[in-house]
């Protein structure tokens, strides 16, 4: 009868735990992830090898089952969020992604754009509609558009950018109705969608948070692999490969760099979340240097929080602050 009592007590507690598993918590946790060798995936037409090595850092983020946030609980280098410092009001999972993978659509575009200029090569833009990042809730558009939808034409005209859309749109009156053309996974569809006054604006919309949808064209041509990877972190490591690739001098000095920060089209370097973690998985990486974002030697910049970090985890390797993509190829050609 104990045997049976303890295999009874075991199976069900196995259940529990099982279960317990796949039960969410409104939390996410963020936990070091890799760091990347970029120039395996970022390939310029005949461009120029380098002797070292620029790397993407990454952090791990899902949502906290019960494990996940226990050993967060414990553990020095991962952190706890709350959903809603992670995603925006009323945007579900499947849109949070979608926004995360624009992100680094447009980090590509602007570290692209960086480089060439600074090779002095020119640049041609190419624009294609807006891509839906979010649809609200309770809004006309709600059930009818989803996020990563392209939209490029309204009531049969097509459009570029988002300011011609949103002036297209609000131009019409509350409660008419306008047709929208759009591709949604390499189909093309159609949907006609009734207008309401936006409480933000005060102008007619259908309800949806939308970017320009462009592309550039660039000689030579560069192509960036980035896989499933998201958000807008990559961009000035992405800006630092490509532009080694771009010009005869190696940039990399025979070393392994590190680093982190978002990239806009004027080569400025911005904070980004999980730095530490970052620097967590670089020393594991074998970085020699790490770039981070200086933030104008504000205290609570990225750079003070790398640096702590580093002297926490007792790394050799060095924290070097940066505010703009010359900041940081400056700092490349001084090395030894």
């Amino acid at each position: 009868m104990k045997s049976k009592f303890y295999t009874r007590s075991f199976l069900i507690l196995a259940v529990i735990l099982v279960a317990s598993s796949f039960y969410y918590l409104p939390y996410y946790v963020s936990k070091p992830g890799m760091a990347k060798e970029l120039e395996p995936i970022i390939e310029v037409e005949n461009g120029y090898e380098e002797q070292g090595s620029f790397m993407l850092t990454t952090v791990r983020m899902g949502r906290a089952n019960i494990y996940a946030y226990m050993a967060a609980k414990f553990s020095k280098y991962q952190e706890l969020y709350p959903v809603e410092e992670i995603r925006a009001e009323n945007e579900t999972d499947e849109e949070y992604n979608v926004r995360q993978l624009h992100m680094m659509a447009t980090s590509k575009l602007a570290a692209i754009e960086t480089a060439y200029k600074k090779a002095g090569l020119p640049i041609h833009y190419l624009y294609n509609g807006v891509y839906v990042l979010n649809v609200l809730p309770d809004m006309p558009a709600d059930g009818k558009l989803q996020a990563g939808d392209r939209i490029f034409k309204v009531d049969g005209r097509e459009f570029e950018s988002s300011d011609e859309f949103i002036s297209a749109v609000s131009n019409k009156q509350e409660d008419s109705e306008i047709t929208l053309t759009f591709e949604r996974q390499d189909k093309t569809m159609e949907t006609s969608i009734p207008l309401k006054t936006l409480e933000e604006t005060g102008k007619p919309g259908v309800g949806i948070t939308l970017v320009d949808d462009k592309e550039i064209e660039v000689e030579p041509s560069v192509n960036i692999d980035s896989e499933e990877i998201g958000g807008p972190s990559a961009g000035l490591m992405f800006s630092l490969e490509i532009y080694n690739q771009l010009i005869k001098e190696d940039l990399t000095g025979g070393y392994k760099i590190a680093g982190t920060g978002t990239i806009n089209s004027e080569g400025t370097v911005g904070r980004i979340g999980g730095i530490e973690q970052k620097i967590v998985a670089a020393d594991k990486a074998g970085a020699e240097i790490f770039l981070a974002p200086n933030e104008n030697g504000a205290e609570d910049s990225n750079y003070r929080a790398a640096a702590a970090t580093a002297r926490d985890i007792k790394t050799d390797m060095k924290i070097v602050p940066v505010d703009t993509f010359d900041d940081a190829v400056e700092y490349l050609r001084n090395l030894d």
